[in-house]
């Protein structure tokens, strides 16, 4: 089913890997379904591009009204456990194969490249991996093209220019180079895997990220995450810089299996 291929067209993070889907009785909304720790109706970026539904395998479906995801509203029977998971094994391989920007994201800042040209080439080799996905799948690749030219005016996808014009700074412009859209993760049982790297607060309060000029507070011995953190937060928080991420995640090997992935009430051991 080469169509499929096409519900892996929003959001990434680097190689990570997934809990088992655990069904329930009842969601928070008491209807029958799937339950999810965290409500995607919670968070404005998941809630616009898809709606409630009791009979979905995960609870959600696509929203014929999104502006981003109509064209997949009707792609795929969304109550068939069947064509739902093969398309959450599809988008688990997409989210995978972005682990590619963050090589290029460290190999661009050990040149000594701004963070402009780092955000520029990180958006620009986004792009290419969402079509390069459907390099098999032509019927897919025009699907994808429509729905960029329809959102952005610009077929394979947001050009750097459009991106600073909607974030206002270029160290946001790359952090959502690195991040996931949470509509489609509801939709394919992905969201509580990937709830971690939405910034949600930050996101919904329009509160910018911090910039390389904020202050700075002394590195813990010992740091306990809190919900809403990533290792890029902990970077900027205690090191000045995001990309301080690598190193916290190698001071912590033995208790963070994916960097992607961090759980509150993990305590970890901070680099000096």
């Amino acid at each position: 089913m080469k169509k499929l291929l096409t519900l892996i067209l929003l959001g990434f993070v680097m190689c990570f890997s997934l809990t088992p889907a655990v069904f329930a009785e009842e969601n928070p909304s008491g209807e029958k379904g799937y339950t999810y720790e965290h409500d995607p109706m919670d968070n404005p970026n998941a809630a616009k591009d898809i709606v409630r539904n009791p009979d979905a395998v995960y609870g959600f479906s696509p929203s014929p009204n999104s502006e981003r995801l109509k064209e997949y509203a009707d792609l795929i029977d969304w109550t068939d456990p069947a064509q739902v998971e093969e398309a959450r094994q599809e988008r688990i391989k997409y989210h995978e194969s972005l682990k590619e920007i963050y090589t290029l994201i460290e190999t661009l800042q050990k040149q000594g490249k701004t963070t402009e040209e780092i955000a520029r080439e990180a958006s620009a080799l986004r792009n290419q991996i969402r079509l390069n996905a459907y390099k098999d799948d032509p019927d897919g690749l025009a699907l994808v093209k429509k729905s960029n030219l329809e959102t952005y005016g610009n077929e394979n996808g947001p050009t750097p220019e459009s991106l600073f014009e909607k974030y206002g700074s270029w160290q946001k412009v790359l952090e959502k180079s690195t991040s996931p859209n949470p509509g489609m993760d509801a939709c394919l049982g992905l969201y509580d895997d990937m709830y971690d790297t939405y910034g949600i607060m930050k996101e919904a309060e329009d509160v910018k990220a911090p910039s390389v000029s904020t202050g700075v507070e002394p590195a813990p011995d010992v740091y306990v995450v809190d919900s809403g953190d990533s290792l890029w937060f902990l970077g900027l928080k205690f090191y000045d810089s995001g990309y301080k991420w690598k190193d916290i995640y190698e001071s912590n090997l033995d208790v963070i299996e994916n960097p992607s992935l961090i759980y509150p009430g993990t305590s970890l051991r901070m680099p000096k």
